[in-house]
């Protein structure tokens, strides 16, 4: 049986179920080539950034400017590294929200993977009601006919449209779910790159911005200080606020001691 027979055996259903396995074919290799990209030139070239950012932080930029503005990681890196000499928590928040950013690309065309999944069995499944229905519509005497039976061709049509219907249904959801699942493990596999590179990042901006003057805030908190904000009833399981409140705002209210 060719293509075009096992189509048109197959009823009406087979022109959904035939869209259906266009776009599974049209967006895997959509997608295998974005994640074939991420996998083979992305993780180089953070490496080598991570590496220049620790020695020299304005290379490091110029470097992530030369990558395809789709690499997730290097959005996230910028987004981070174009801010105006952020503190760590600030620079930790940016990651934070770039990396949420990133989430919809790298799981692009999911939610379609997983329609199709749903949807083609179910497409197989009407598509044999369907056949079933004509086959027992064939089930009558032939008044034309000089053998005085069943119309047979036409319980093999019937037949035939809910057999070819349910297996193409069938095929069409397992190849969509292969693929999803696929696309699945790399997402997870990103995000695991996401966090450990991001967290790389940020150590060595601590270790830069320690080095160009700044020290944490949690070190230039004096005990004078701290007794003053322990007078504002703050209790040591709300200690977490100093990080909120200036030395400067603390050192215009010693004269209340």
């Amino acid at each position: 049986m060719s293509v075009v027979q096992w189509f048109a055996a197959g009823g009406v259903v087979m022109v959904p179920l035939l869209g259906c396995a266009i776009a599974t074919i049209a967006l895997g290799i959509e997608r295998g080539r974005f994640w074939w990209q991420l996998a083979r030139e992305q993780p180089v070239m953070i490496r080598e950034a991570l590496i220049v950012y620790g020695r020299d932080p304005e290379q490091a930029i110029r470097l992530l400017q030369l990558a395809p503005p789709h690499w997730p990681i290097v959005q996230i890196f910028m987004a981070a590294i174009a801010l105006d000499r952020p503190s760590p928590e600030e620079f930790r928040l940016a990651l934070d929200s770039a990396a949420q950013a990133q989430l919809p690309n790298l799981k692009r065309f999911s939610t379609v993977f997983d329609t199709i999944v749903g949807i083609a069995p179910l497409l197989g499944l009407l598509g044999t009601v369907l056949g079933l229905m004509g086959s027992f519509a064939s089930l009558r005497w032939d008044s034309v006919g000089s053998t005085g039976g069943p119309n047979g061709a036409g319980i093999g049509a019937g037949l035939s449209e809910a057999l070819v219907s349910t297996a193409t249904g069938l095929v069409v959801a397992i190849a969509a779910l292969l693929v999803a699942n696929v696309f699945r493990s790399l997402y997870r596999r990103q995000l695991a790159a996401i966090a450990q590179h991001c967290g790389q990042l940020e150590l060595l901006y601590r270790r830069y911005w320690e080095i160009q003057g700044g020290v944490p805030f949690d070190e230039r908190l004096t005990n004078v200080d701290a007794i003053l904000l322990m007078r504002w009833g703050v209790g040591p399981c709300h200690f977490s606020i100093l990080k909120t409140i200036r030395p400067c705002k603390l050192m215009s209210h010693r004269w209340w001691m």
